[in-house]
């Protein structure tokens, strides 16, 4: 699949320190590649040196098991049609144990039947954050019951990064690398009204 993304190229030797410091940080980070909103992001790298910082944090620290970190990024996903995101983080999801048929409910938007609590109340608290742009206070108590206070704020800032990462991807038509199919119908996106 051939595509080209809206960003212009910018090859090392255009770059500005500030920009090669980022470059020279997340090639030699736990990362070690610009795949995903890293390249959109060495055009701002203030922007990007802050962005990539917090997600070192909500990706590795948030208290939250792997498996329940992917699974907030799968709904992320989705819920933004982010192709690269999914793409990305689908492998990683169900390496971590999320369940294949559980994370394809979650790519048509269905709802999905979880075996495990925890991972009902993840994509419970994305579902209605994202939908209602609020948490009932069912989901709530059942969440901070369930992980804690303090979890419970790293996940509303793992769902915010991972939903600026998805708006990064998508504005900037961006794809992974290797990417080869799309997870989603890519919209068409009209003037505002």
């Amino acid at each position: 699949m051939e595509h080209n993304t809206r960003l212009p190229a910018l090859p090392r030797e255009q770059m500005d320190a500030q920009q090669q410091a980022m470059l020279d940080a997340i090639l030699n980070g736990p990362r070690k590649n610009l795949n995903g909103p890293f390249a959109a992001w060495l055009h701002s790298p203030q922007l990007g040196e802050l962005a990539q910082r917090l997600g070192a944090y909500c990706r590795y620290d948030t208290g939250l098991s792997l498996r329940h970190s992917e699974l907030a990024i799968l709904v992320t996903a989705a819920q933004w049609q982010s192709q690269a995101e999914w793409h990305i983080h689908l492998p990683i999801a169900l390496a971590a144990g999320v369940p294949a048929a559980q994370a394809e409910q979650i790519r048509l938007r269905q709802i999905p039947v979880f075996a495990e609590q925890g991972d009902h109340l993840i994509w419970l608290f994305a579902i209605e954050l994202y939908r209602d742009k609020r948490v009932s206070d069912a989901t709530y108590a059942a969440c901070c019951q369930q992980f804690g206070l303090p979890v419970l704020v790293n996940l509303v800032g793992l769902l915010g990064y991972y939903a600026l990462v998805a708006m990064t991807l998508n504005v900037f038509d961006m794809r992974a690398q290797g990417q080869t199919e799309l997870p989603f119908v890519e919209p068409q996106p009209g003037p505002a009204p």
